[in-house]
C-alpha cells in the first residue's frame, strides 16, 4: 500500500469519525430537549402546576418548556468562550454532560402533590440546565462538521448535526408512544413518564464515547498558530461582528418557529382541544418528521451545488404561504389532512434548518466562530421557538388556529429580512 493511499484512507476515517461524532451528539442532545417538549404537552400541567382549567396547565407547562430557550443564550457564551479559546472537542463533551445530566435527574423529581411548589422549582431548574447545555451543543456541533470538511463538501457536512433533530424526535416520541401502548394511562402518568429521562443516560454515555475519540478541528488549530486566541470572544463579537450576529440570529426564527408550532404546539392542542388520541397524534408526528430529514438533506445537497443562502432564503420564504393554509389542516374529523400539513411544514423545516451549519458558520472568523454561530443560533431560539407554544396557546383561544399560521408567516419574513439585509451588506 502507497503512502498516497494510506494516507487516503486514514482522511475517509477520519471524515467518517466526524460525522458519526456530529450526529451522535447531537442526536443525543435533541431526544433529552425533546421527551422535555413532549412530556410538557402530554403530562407535566397537571403532574406539576396545578391550575383551574387545562388551558392554564399546558399554558404553564410550556412556559418552563420555554425556559431553556432564554438558557441556551448563556449557555452558549460560557461555551463559545471556551470553545473559542481551549478548543471544540472539551467544551462540546462539558456541553453533553451538562444537558444529559439535568435530563436524567428529571427522572426523580417528586410531583407537586408530593411536595408542592418545590416540585415545579426544581423542574424549572433543571430545565434550566438543559438549556445551557444545548446552547453549547449546536454551535460546537456545526464547527466539528464544517471545519473538519474537504473542499465542495461544506453543506453537506454541515447538514449532519441538523439530522440530529429528526433522529432525536423519532427516538423520544417513539419511546413515548410505545409507553402509551404497552402502560394505561395512570400507569403513564404515575411512573411511565418517567422512563424516557432515565433512559437519557445511556445514550449520553455513547455521545460521550464518540466524541472522547476525536482531536481538535484544522481550522481551529490553524487560527491559535496564526494568533492568539481572543480574550473575551464574545466581547469581539458583539464589538466587531454585530450586524452578521443580527442577521444570523434573524436568519434563524422560521426554523424555530416551523419546529416547534409542528411538534409540541399541535400534540398539546390536537389531544386537548381536538380530543384526538395521543398515540394517533404521536404516530402522525413521527411519519410527518421523515419529511424534516429529506428537506435537510436536500438543503445540504443544494448548499453545495450553490449556496447555503439560497436554499434558506428558498425555507423561508416558502414559509410565508404556508402560514395562510396551516390553520386549515387541524381538523380531527381529517386525520390526514392534519398529516399532510405537518409533513409539508416540516419539509419545509428542513430547508430553514439544514444549511444553517454552513452558512451560520461562515458569518464569522474562526477565532469567534464558536461563540458567533452558538450566540446568534440561540437567541434565534428565543424569538422563534421559546415563546411559539405558549403565543399560539394564547392565539387559538383567543383568534382562533387561523392566527396561529400567521405567526408562522410573521415568522418567514422576520428571517427573510435578515437574510436579505445581510446579503444587501
Amino acid at each position: 500500500m502507497t503512502e498516497t493511499t494510506r494516507g487516503g484512507l486514514a482522511a475517509m476515517m477520519q471524515h467518517r469519525r466526524v460525522l458519526v461524532a456530529s450526529l451522535v451528539g447531537t442526536t443525543v442532545e435533541f431526544y433529552d430537549f425533546y421527551i422535555y417538549a413532549t412530556a410538557a404537552s402530554l403530562v407535566f400541567g397537571p403532574l406539576f402546576f396545578p391550575a383551574s382549567s387545562p388551558t392554564a396547565q399546558l399554558m404553564a407547562a410550556y412556559a418552563s418548556f420555554a425556559l431553556a430557550f432564554l438558557a441556551r443564550p448563556l449557555g452558549a457564551a460560557v461555551f463559545g468562550h471556551y470553545g473559542d479559546r481551549i478548543g471544540r472537542k472539551s467544551t462540546l463533551v462539558a456541553s453533553l454532560l451538562l444537558m444529559g445530566g439535568s435530563t436524567f435527574l428529571i427522572a426523580f423529581l417528586p410531583t407537586y402533590a408530593m411536595i408542592g411548589w418545590l416540585a415545579p422549582l426544581l423542574l424549572c431548574i433543571l430545565r434550566f440546565g438543559q438549556g445551557l447545555g444545548l446552547g453549547g451543543e449546536w454551535g460546537g456541533a456545526a464547527l466539528l462538521a464544517v471545519e473538519n470538511a474537504p473542499p465542495g463538501w461544506r453543506g453537506r457536512f454541515g447538514m449532519m448535526p441538523q439530522l440530529g433533530a429528526p433522529l432525536g424526535f423519532i427516538a423520544a416520541n417513539g419511546l413515548f408512544l410505545v409507553l402509551g401502548l404497552w402502560l394505561s394511562e395512570a400507569e403513564f402518568l404515575a411512573w411511565g413518564w418517567r422512563l424516557p429521562f432515565l433512559a437519557s443516560a445511556a445514550l449520553v454515555i455513547l455521545g460521550l464515547w464518540v466524541r472522547l475519540r476525536l482531536g481538535e478541528t484544522p481550522e481551529f488549530r490553524a487560527a491559535l498558530d496564526a494568533e492568539p486566541p481572543a480574550r473575551i470572544p464574545m466581547a469581539e463579537l458583539l464589538t466587531r461582528h454585530l450586524r452578521a450576529t443580527m442577521a444570523g440570529t434573524l436568519a434563524v426564527v422560521a426554523c424555530f418557529a416551523l419546529f416547534y408550532i409542528s411538534t409540541a404546539f399541535a400534540l398539546g392542542y390536537a389531544t386537548t382541544s381536538l380530543g384526538m388520541a395521543r398515540d394517533q397524534v404521536l404516530s402522525m408526528q413521527l411519519a410527518a418528521i421523515f419529511m424534516l430529514a429529506l428537506g435537510i438533506i436536500l438543503a445540504g445537497w443544494w448548499s453545495d451545488r450553490q449556496s447555503a443562502a439560497k436554499a434558506l432564503i428558498a425555507g423561508c420564504a416558502a414559509t410565508v404561504p404556508l402560514g395562510f393554509v396551516f390553520g386549515a389542516g387541524f381538523n380531527a374529523d381529517a386525520p390526514a389532512l392534519l398529516f399532510m400539513t405537518l409533513a409539508v411544514a416540516l419539509l419545509v423545516m428542513g430547508f430553514t434548518y439544514g444549511p444553517l451549519g454552513e452558512w451560520l458558520t461562515s458569518l464569522f472568523p474562526a477565532r469567534v466562530r464558536y461563540s458567533g454561530s452558538s450566540f446568534a443560533f440561540n437567541v434565534g431560539g428565543i424569538l422563534g421557538g421559546a415563546m411559539a407554544p405558549i403565543v399560539a396557546q394564547y392565539l387559538v383561544a383567543t383568534h382562533g388556529i387561523g392566527a396561529v399560521g400567521l405567526y408562522l408567516t410573521a415568522a418567514g419574513m422576520v428571517s427573510l429580512f435578515g437574510l436579505v439585509w445581510l446579503a444587501r451588506e
